[in-house]
């Protein structure tokens, strides 16, 4: 990434004078992960800038710190993961002005070999996914407001964009800052940071076509981030970046509807400045949902309450560093992994496993402009 940083023309102009800022800067990625895991392998995405890009690491099994063990080549502006159901190939954002995405084959987990990159058609793609029936990957282009659908090849590769949805914001340039299938894998969603808005889309596994079904519109500057579902499905917890709270919707996945319900802070009442969250997530169990915080550069753990339709702010816990762009659990759910990228720090805490609730940082690792984790 270069440039003035996004954020700080966010807090100088506010919600209500967003249209140049946004149009003009780029996306900060986070996680929601799609696909299965299970390699073993952990993969660190970093801004090209850093020298790194694309590093593969390990987790050493005494300290539970995370190890680079190398850097792979040509892999520009790393932001975002997903994996195959058969764990055979990695599909990663290219956030660059002429966005790609790439291909790369895990026939050896620890190291990662480039099949090939496609266009995103599109700037600053931020996020993608692999679509449930394993024939597409689907991504969103942050600075051109779009989501893409390219179709897997044989052995992996990845085809030219066969769809392009364009949002459209009503008071502010779109931003497409995730997409998502539902539980189910009937629907695709897509977050939309300046159209204030999800969208929700049927996927035409034969032609690799998006049909609109819902764009759930929420109050004017909220800048929607990402959302995770709860694990019985039902509920989805949508992340505000312009404002810190935490929307919780109704799902339906019949109709293929979001209801918005609460809304939830994210930080204590009363707390001085922009706090810019960044990632969610939730435990396996259901009882907890996670957020970073960019601003108070801490992890917002809630309690969740009535089989997931209203959640409670526990606290907020220092991560470590600064402006923490992504938050992920380690599959044991024991660990904590945040990346804060002004920074440059990779921080882990444990995670209690009767009150849910971060500990104290137990180590960092440095990493100049490190963007996010993703167990493989």
């Amino acid at each position: 990434m270069t440039g003035l940083d996004r954020r700080t023309f966010l807090g100088a102009v506010g919600a209500a004078g967003l249209t140049t800022v946004l149009g003009s800067h780029l996306a900060n990625a986070s996680e929601q992960t799609c696909g299965p895991k299970g390699t073993g392998a952990i993969y660190v995405s970093s801004y090209t800038s850093s020298g790194h890009g694309l590093d593969v690491a390990h987790r050493d099994a005494a300290t539970n710190a995370v190890v680079v063990d190398r850097t792979i080549p040509g892999v520009s502006n790393a932001s975002w993961f997903d994996i195959s159901a058969d764990r055979k190939t990695l599909y990663v954002t290219n956030e660059d002005e002429n966005g790609q995405i790439s291909a790369l084959s895990l026939t050896d987990p620890a190291k990662p070999k480039l099949l090939n990159k496609k266009s995103a058609k599109g700037q600053h793609p931020t996020h993608l996914c692999v679509h449930s029936s394993q024939k597409y990957v689907l991504a969103a282009n942050y600075s051109s407001g779009s989501v893409v659908v390219l179709p897997i090849l044989a052995g992996g590769k990845l085809g030219d964009v066969v769809d392009l949805a364009q949002h459209k914001g009503a008071e502010r340039a779109a931003h497409a800052h995730q997409v998502v299938n539902d539980p189910t894998g009937k629907w695709v969603l897509s977050v939309d940071l300046g159209a204030d808005s999800v969208y929700v889309y049927k996927l035409d596994v034969a032609t690799g076509k998006l049909k609109l079904n819902q764009q759930l519109k929420l109050p004017s500057g909220a800048g929607p981030r990402h959302l995770v579902f709860h694990p019985n499905g039902r509920y989805a917890y949508i992340l505000g970046e312009l404002r810190a709270e935490v929307t919780v919707a109704a799902w339906n996945p019949a109709t293929g509807k979001l209801t918005a319900g609460q809304v939830v802070k994210a930080v204590p009442a009363g707390t001085p400045g922009e706090q810019y969250p960044g990632e969610i997530t939730t435990s396996k169990d259901g009882k907890f949902v996670y957020a970073s915080v960019r601003g108070s550069d801490t992890i917002a753990s809630f309690g969740v309450g009535e089989d997931g339709k209203s959640l409670t702010l526990l606290n907020n816990a220092p991560v470590g560093g600064v402006y923490p762009r992504h938050i992920t659990l380690d599959p044991t759910e024991s660990w904590f992994y945040v990346s804060s990228d002004k920074s440059g720090t990779l921080s882990w805490l444990p995670r209690d496993p009767t009150t849910g609730l971060p500990g104290a940082v137990a180590g960092k690792l440095a990493l100049p402009q490190v963007n996010s984790v993703f167990f493989a």
